[in-house]
């Protein structure tokens, strides 16, 4: 599993860098209306990848079958024999649409993954705003019996640290607390025995793009926080996490902005795909 993280870490730099030019409005725009298009745009791209990857005269006749067979159980409602058939029928013709569907969803999962995750980083969370205390914790890598190597912060304008470090030996973590006097993306720079070690803190209001972890070289981690490139197996750090507000709203808060965008893009799909002739 650790060769398909590294794989999709790597992917997430493309999606990075896509994602910073095409998600790039959402920082001007409301959130329910960011989260709206973004939405339909996904759904009617969707459209498109599933009517060019899929049998489509196929799922005509397969839907034509369904049909025919609905139309058969409605007439012949008296004939016990008849409903039967039809019923097989019925089943038999919705088994094999969803068995054409696979090929599709299969080319559609992981530039849908990476998209959710370019999502994630702006609206899973809501940026430190100025003056607002934010907690950093730094986790080393090791076994819970080794030494704890000497780890720094250094000190970079426009923040201001509060506390810290506080050392949670049983956890392999050391925690700061750290106030942001300007509005920006912060560069956190940590002296780990010698070795340079970064992460960044998104400070201000509105919508950016917030890196709630740069994380350990974990599938789940880095599907999950694609921003910030993840730890290799030889580094002395697994994961720095700052902890971020959530973010208040039905259509672009967090955890909420994904069931918004799973309804709105197959509002959307199922709106265009007359217009766009997919069958589906």
């Amino acid at each position: 599993m650790q060769s398909v993280a590294q794989a999709v870490d790597w992917l997430n730099i493309l999606a990075n860098s896509l994602g910073a030019i095409l998600l790039a409005p959402i920082a001007f725009l409301p959130g329910w209306l960011s989260a709206t298009l973004v939405a339909a745009a996904t759904g009617i791209l969707m459209l498109v990848i599933f009517k060019f990857t899929s049998n489509q005269r196929a799922i005509k006749r397969a839907r034509d079958h369904i049909k025919v067979n609905l139309l058969a159980l409605s007439l012949f409602k008296d004939s016990m024999a008849v409903s039967l058939r039809a019923q097989m029928r019925i089943v038999a013709s919705a088994l094999h649409l969803a068995l054409l569907a696979v090929v599709p969803m299969l080319v559609m999962v992981v530039p849908m993954c990476l998209l959710l995750s370019q999502m994630g980083l702006w609206y899973q969370a809501r940026p430190i705003k100025v003056g607002e205390e934010a907690v950093v914790t730094l986790r080393l890598a090791g076994t819970a019996d080794s030494s704890l190597p000497p780890v720094q912060l250094e000190s970079a304008p426009g923040l201001e640290r509060t506390l810290g470090p506080v050392t949670v030996a049983s956890q392999r973590a050391l925690c700061w607390n750290l106030v942001p006097r300007e509005a920006g993306y912060h560069r956190l720079v940590f002296d780990v025995d010698g070795q340079k070690i970064e992460k960044e803190l998104a400070a201000g209001d509105g919508y950016m793009r917030v890196s709630l972890e740069r994380p350990a070289l974990d599938l789940s981690a880095v599907v999950l926080h694609p921003l910030e490139r993840a730890f290799g197996p030889h580094s002395p750090v697994r994961s720095i996490e700052i902890e971020y507000p959530a973010r208040s709203s039905w259509t672009s808060g967090t955890n909420s902005w994904v069931i918004y965008w799973f309804i709105a893009s197959m509002v959307a799909a199922f709106a265009f795909r007359k217009a766009l002739k997919v069958n589906l």
